[in-house]
């Protein structure tokens, strides 16, 4: 089996960057994690990659000032080098412009901490709770131009409790999160996932809902 080459994009620990190293370390798992970049210097998921053995590179944002482009120039150019097939962002705190989106077509995944098309953006799990819904979760979509709007891979929900706190509710929906993120780049990985319009199709029927839905209890 040809496993894909993945490289992780991270802004701090990475956590979701260390699920998918975890996952990868299943012999008929068909991507493997080769590299780790960080847009900041010294974030904790550096050490996590060099520790399991994966190389590690930084391109600090702020080395270029103002200029976008030519970050993002030296950021594809250091994923060139590594020979990437496909991008997994996990936690990196930065956006993208349409020509680097564009330079990895339905090849670039993203894991947002709640059920897209719901709480695009920022401050996901106060502004769930503030409106009140009784379902949350995270999603793993491809990336496109408009943050947060790319084609749905995988989601996976939580109910929202009574007594949830912020904190509360986004510690289990990050537990969501290591489960769905790596079964999402293994079915983008296994070639078994088709893009429609803005709908992804699995190949092989749908993923069973036990994988993409926690159960109530114990979550």
């Amino acid at each position: 089996m040809s496993r894909k080459r993945v490289a992780c994009l991270i802004s701090g620990r990475g956590s979701n960057m260390a699920a998918l190293i975890e996952a990868a370390k299943a012999p008929d798992y068909p991507a493997e994690i080769v590299l780790v970049v960080s847009n900041v210097a010294g974030a904790g998921g550096l050490a996590t990659a060099s520790a399991a053995g994966i190389a590690t590179a930084t391109v600090d944002h702020k080395s270029f000032g103002k200029d976008r482009a030519a970050f993002e120039r030296a950021l594809q150019d250091t994923l060139a080098q590594h020979r990437i097939d496909l991008v997994c962002l996990a936690g990196f705190m930065r956006l993208l412009t349409p020509w680097f989106v564009g330079q990895w077509p339905h090849l670039m995944l993203n894991i947002h901490p709640a059920l897209l098309p719901s709480f695009k953006g920022l401050d996901t799990h106060a502004r769930a709770l503030e409106a009140g819904v009784k379902v949350h979760g995270a999603t793993v979509h491809f990336v496109v131009p408009e943050m947060d709007s790319g084609p749905v891979i995988a989601q996976g929900a939580v109910p929202v409790k009574d007594d949830d706190t912020e904190t509360s509710l986004a510690a289990r929906v990050l537990a969501v999160e290591h489960r769905i993120y790596p079964l999402a780049l293994r079915l983008v990985a296994a070639g078994r996932v088709t893009v429609a319009g803005n709908r992804c199709r699995i190949d092989g029927g749908i993923v069973p809902e036990t994988e993409l839905l926690v159960p109530s209890e114990g979550t």
